[in-house]
């Protein structure tokens, strides 16, 4: 995929069961050419650590908003800077739910409202969640503000 060649994605791991298939797209779009940067919530840190998705993208994982290392340079403006692309996988409901109402309380949500990049999520919760209708609701809200929602595809939730 000549698309991806020294693209710049900064990938959002969620909070949910799905963040275990993070570590194979890390390695997929580093496959296609691109450039990776980690952002993970605290929730997706529960489900696969920072270290697997340090050794896969080869560089550290930001997961603090106020990283006293990376706060010299403004760590998650240089990174909503440095991107072409955030993409978050998995983006869980309660995910979704904070970037429609445009809540910053951690990284992740604060680089999405401060990036320039393309934003797209891949919502990955049961089907319940999917169908509920401030799901819907708070997908709308998302695709009004131009950013792009992929899936969910069927088949096994985990």
């Amino acid at each position: 995929m000549q698309r991806l060649y020294r693209k710049r994605i900064v990938l959002g791991v969620g909070g949910g069961i799905a963040a275990y298939k993070s570590a194979e797209l890390v390695r997929r779009l580093l496959e296609h050419g691109a450039q990776v940067r980690v952002v993970m919530t605290r929730g997706g840190a529960e489900f696969i650590t920072p270290l697997t998705m340090q050794a896969l993208s080869g560089h550290p994982v930001h997961m603090d908003l106020l990283d006293p290392a990376a706060e010299a340079a403004m760590g998650h403006i240089e990174l909503a800077k440095w991107a072409d692309l955030v993409l978050i996988a998995p983006a869980t409901a309660d995910l979704i739910a904070r970037l429609a109402q445009g809540v910053a309380d951690d990284l992740l949500t604060t680089l999405v409202l401060a990036t320039d990049a393309t934003v797209a999520v891949a919502p990955a919760m049961n089907q319940a969640m999917w169908r509920d209708p401030a799901t819907q609701a708070n997908l709308d809200t998302l695709q009004q503000r131009q950013i792009q929602v992929f899936g969910p595809a069927s088949g096994s939730q985990a």
